[in-house]
């Protein structure tokens, strides 16, 4: 699967950099999810940004799923909040 989307920060009591996967790829997502998900609806992925490869869990959110984006990927990849990046996932890895 792959998809564009802009990076933004959510500042809660653990801040992280998100990228909100769109309405039609997260219904597919949710049509999946129950083959895929570990509990709480959490999808496991492998996800590729430009040349920057690494796994994490996609998390429900109000009907769409959110791609954490960690420090290191941001680094490499030189991006910022607000920046627009092209994800690819491999879901259930």
């Amino acid at each position: 699967m792959a998809f564009s989307g802009n990076i933004w920060f959510w500042k809660g009591p653990a801040p992280w950099f998100f990228v909100t996967v769109p309405l039609e790829e997260s219904r597919e997502l949710k049509a999946i999810s129950n083959m895929v998900t570990y509990g709480w609806g959490v999808i496991p992925v492998t996800v590729r940004i430009g040349e920057t490869v690494w796994q994490t869990s996609l998390f429900p959110k109000d009907e769409l799923y959110l791609v954490p984006i960690k420090a290191s990927v941001r680094k490499a990849e030189q991006l910022d909040e607000g920046d627009e990046v092209l994800i690819h996932l491999d879901i259930g890895k």
